[in-house]
């Protein structure tokens, strides 16, 4: 059988593949939310905050892969394309998935996380293809796509998720295994191509390993405060996006079907801020002043959530949470605005690798933190210890970033 040819590349509509390619993509992952603290729990005959230890390590096993491998991944995709990459990473998400659907035993578990964090290059290609058909102050902006289509889809992926476990605890993990699948044959028949052939570069091991990104990134000494402000912030969010689940389940003796709900909510509240006012805030405040605000209106969220007294404060204080979010793509496009073409690629690698040291180091000091303030025979009672850490690491991000964007970025 011929393969299809690949289409021509439109800006427009090649914008709006990579938002439903990176929508099922979080659909997929959104849909695990809230029945892996159960299913931890099941498979480990372990309490609630012995699970949430198991699952800082499940994610520091994916993210030691995602540090090994996202630099040749994002290399490759410099030099042989965005879309095969693309591909390539959907389907190892895909069987990812389907051993946590069937896993016996909790090392089935890591077996699978470990396949999936040598493949996971959807979010750094998936960032690179925007870079590569985004010009000017449109580039910050489309950047914001990348939020809009996490918010949906993971307004749809936890609320699916929440649904179908109570069905059966496996059923959601069937369903991130098929959209994931899905998502692949999508793309292999309809995803333009976005890097073409002049800009594209020879693959090189020395830049296509850790170190060599580190060195990449930091010949661009102006954009270290940068770097490192994007590493905190990532290793800062994780309190919410692999804590939230087992705090209000700890704290407020939820169910699935209420974290369903505030999946919703915090979605929805994404896709307004990302998808629509970042629009309107970038002409306005510029690229410097959302990344400020972006990170105090993080912190602020962080800690107020760590003192919620009542579950339905929880909704109140994602609010300026998730407005924190429009310091994200400002960032981005800040950083990806001093890079050539032919460099994209290997940038978002290296963004990746940073994003997935905080995966490495976050999940599990968050994890930890929970569990030795949650546990039974604690002598301090503190779910939310974990918000306050992330706060602490939002005030030192904007320390940095206001050190860094006092000199003017000459690369």
């Amino acid at each position: 059988m011929q393969a299809p040819t690949i289409p021509t590349l439109n800006p427009k509509k090649a914008l709006s593949f990579i938002f439903v390619t990176i929508f099922i993509d979080v659909l997929g992952l959104g849909i695990i939310i809230p029945v892996i603290p159960k299913l931890l729990e099941q498979l480990g005959h372990v309490d609630n905050s012995a699970a949430s230890e198991i699952n800082g390590w499940l994610t520091f096993t994916y993210a030691l892969m995602q540090v090994l491998f996202s630099p040749i991944m994002g290399n490759l995709s410099d030099r042989f394309g965005r879309r095969p990459i693309l591909l390539i990473s959907l389907l190892g998400f895909s069987i990812d998935y389907t051993f946590m659907a069937f896993a016996p035993t909790v090392f089935w578990l890591f077996v699978g996380r470990t396949i999936a964090g040598i493949t996971g290059a959807t979010m750094a290609t998936a960032t690179a293809y925007i870079a590569d058909i985004s010009t000017g102050d449109k580039r910050a902006a489309n950047f914001g796509v990348v939020g809009a289509a996490s918010g949906l889809g993971f307004i749809i992926g936890i609320s699916a998720g929440a649904f179908l476990g109570d069905i059966n605890i496996k059923f959601p993990f069937m369903a991130a295994a098929a959209a994931a699948l899905f998502n692949a044959l999508y793309g292999y028949f309809v995803l333009p191509e976005s890097l073409d052939k002049q800009h594209r570069r020879k693959f090189e091991w020395k830049r296509a390993n850790p170190i060599g990104s580190f060195l990449q990134l930091g010949k661009y000494k102006a954009l270290a405060g940068l770097a490192i402000a994007f590493t905190l912030v990532y290793i800062a969010q994780k309190a919410v996006e692999y804590q939230l689940s087992f705090y209000v389940y700890e704290k407020f003796n939820w169910t699935m079907t209420s974290v369903g709900i505030l999946g919703i909510f915090i979605g929805t509240l994404l896709i307004g801020i990302q998808g629509w006012l970042i629009r309107y805030l970038i002409p306005k405040w510029g690229l410097k002043k959302n990344i400020i605000a972006g990170l105090i209106s993080y912190g602020i969220g962080l800690t107020l959530i760590a003192f919620a007294s009542k579950g339905w404060l929880i909704y109140v204080f994602m609010v300026p949470y998730c407005f924190g979010g429009i310091s994200g793509p400002a960032l981005q496009g800040l950083i990806t605005s001093k890079f050539p073409p032919n460099e994209q690629g290997e940038l978002q690698g290296g963004l990746t690798l940073l994003s997935s040291i905080s995966l490495i180091i976050g999940p599990l000091v968050m994890g930890y933190s929970f569990k030795f303030f949650s546990h039974k025979h604690s002598n301090i009672y503190f779910p939310g210890a974990p918000y306050i850490l992330g706060a602490f690491l939002m005030l030192i991000s904007v320390v940095l970033v206001i050190r860094s964007l006092k000199k003017e970025v000459h690369l």
